[in-house]
């Protein structure tokens, strides 16, 4: 375990992202994390998204995503968060990467000319360019080849690039890794991925932030209830 608690010092809860009500209870009650696989899940504006950028911030990655020693910036966007988030930890990673969906397409960017003044560097994730393959097959080859063992990676919404079977293949990357001292946190919409066996999930909502079982979260509740009758679904929705 490289994160074994998230805290932020007081803030002016008035003002964000200390107004968010997940960042307020963890400002107030700090976050035990307790397991190598953390997901966070919730609403679209609950938080998640911010929470993890500023926890990834704070352990030393670059906003937009990558290794510690990545230093490229297309948009100065992030939040304040981490400025103000504390990070308790047993020990330092040998390894890590940061990786968020929306800005994938400028860390590959980033890795392709650090390869104009380091030949070879791609050797690391894969051997071509993550441009020359299709997005999820380019994140895909970023975990299979880059990530190692006993390092932490912080994701942001990976399930963007993922099919649902690649989404099972990345499950059994993150066995592996974990197997080997590795720790993940995540972001998530994927109800696939919550089920990861004995990871913790945490629900993000406007009444804070709360430690629930993958099968009692609104997200896998509402695809489960989908699945089982979309035409009724769909009739109440559309009709």
């Amino acid at each position: 375990m490289f994160v074994d608690r998230i805290s932020v010092t007081a803030q002016d809860e008035r003002e964000y992202p200390f107004d968010i009500p997940a960042v307020a209870a963890i400002e107030r009650d700090g976050l035990e994390i307790t397991s190598p696989v953390t997901f966070f899940v919730g609403e679209n504006g609950s938080g998640k998204s911010t929470l993890i950028e500023g926890l990834a911030v704070a352990c030393g990655f670059n906003p937009e995503g990558g290794t510690r020693n990545f230093s490229f910036s297309t948009a100065d966007t992030h939040s304040p968060l981490a400025k103000h988030m504390r990070i308790s930890r047993r020990k330092n990673p040998k390894d890590g990467f940061f990786l968020r969906a929306e800005s994938f397409y400028n860390a590959i960017s980033y890795i392709d000319r650090l390869e104009n003044d380091m030949p070879g560097l791609l050797q690391s994730y894969g051997g071509v360019s993550l441009h020359e393959r299709s997005h999820g097959e380019g994140f895909m080859a970023l975990v299979q080849n880059r990530f190692a063992s006993e390092g932490l990676y912080i994701l942001d919404e990976p399930e963007a690039a993922l099919s649902p079977q690649r989404q099972l293949v990345l499950m059994c990357e993150m066995k592996r890794l974990v197997d080997d001292g590795s720790q993940f946190i995540v972001a998530t919409h994927s109800p696939m991925l919550i089920a990861y066996p004995g990871a913790t999930v945490f629900e993000l909502s406007e009444d804070g932030i709360e430690r629930v079982p993958y099968g009692e979260t609104e997200l896998f509740r509402t695809v489960r209830d989908f699945a089982a009758a979309p035409e009724r679904v769909l009739h109440y929705l559309l009709d």
